[in-house]
């Protein structure tokens, strides 16, 4: 459970750090699923098995221009075709403390994605908000857990975080990256008076997690290293989000609910409920 003044942090900067929420044992289990599904040799399926920077397929919001041989292995609801992964969304931890910077009493999975940086050719990943790229839900109230399979750290391509930048709205479409990967507003004049762009590093030990807001900055440099960059991010709803489809999103042919309703079904299935002891049996 996170303190008081752990929220405080997070509602003021729009991320904080987690403790340790997986053993070594659990990480080395999701690693070796993780490699089933990449290689295309699980029996069920996720949403999408990508290299993110290869131009072709923008739908997530995090696509730029590729540099030859840069690769970002992005994998969306990897819990659809790993029960291990499945199990893992339903962590605890996670979700008690999800469901505290939500403030709510329900929380259900909006989807999930692996990113992972291989070594030496790992690329960057654009400067950007999350909710802007998942124009079907509403409100913009999704807290991300982001967990590392490998030490992210800054040599090797670990996110770096916009403080309060949260608290902007929706700035997306302005947004780029500098020659050196810090991010850049094109138009700084729709930003509030003595808002601070500049980024601080997000590091995370293996089997630690992060959380961020949907709408923090963020944004992350390559891997040069010898050293794998994995994680699982999961994306978490408070149970008021909403089917609001004004625009595309892989997760759309998901939906079986009306415009307006709450965004509920089996594919957006139920992790957290404060009256239950325990999370919810799937």
């Amino acid at each position: 459970m996170l303190t008081e003044k752990q929220i405080e942090q997070f509602d003021e900067n729009g991320f904080i750090k987690g403790g340790r929420v997986m053993s070594d044992e659990q990480v080395d289990r999701l690693r070796e699923e993780l490699d089933l599904v990449m290689s295309g040799k699980s029996v069920k399926k996720p949403v999408l098995n990508r290299n993110m920077l290869d131009g072709s397929d923008q739908s997530m919001g995090m696509g730029m221009e590729m540099k030859q041989n840069e690769t970002v292995v992005q994998i969306v609801n990897i819990w659809m075709a790993s029960d291990a992964f499945l199990q893992h969304a339903r962590n605890a931890k996670i979700c008690e403390e999800v469901a505290q910077l939500c403030r709510t009493d329900t929380l259900r999975i909006w989807h999930d994605q692996i990113q992972y940086k291989p070594p030496v050719t790992g690329g960057p990943g654009s400067w950007h908000q999350d909710h802007p790229a998942w124009p079907i839900i509403e409100p913009a109230d999704l807290v991300s857990a982001w967990v590392a399979l490998d030490d992210a750290t800054i040599d090797n391509g670990a996110m770096w975080m916009v403080p309060g930048s949260h608290k902007w709205g929706n700035h997306d479409k302005y947004i780029s990256s500098s020659s050196d990967y810090k991010p850049v507003h094109e138009k700084p004049e729709l930003l509030p008076e003595g808002a601070n762009i500049e980024p601080v590093p997000f590091e995370i030990k293996k089997g630690h997690v992060g959380y961020h807001h949907c709408l923090t900055w963020h944004g992350s440099r390559n891997n040069p290293t010898d050293r794998k960059r994995r994680a699982i991010a999961v994306h978490f709803m408070p149970g008021h989000t909403r089917y609001v489809p004004t625009g595309n999103h892989p997760m759309e042919p998901f939906i079986d609910v009306k415009p307006g309703e709450i965004l509920t079904g089996a594919n957006f299935p139920v992790v957290y409920s404060k009256n239950q002891a325990h999370q919810i049996s799937l």
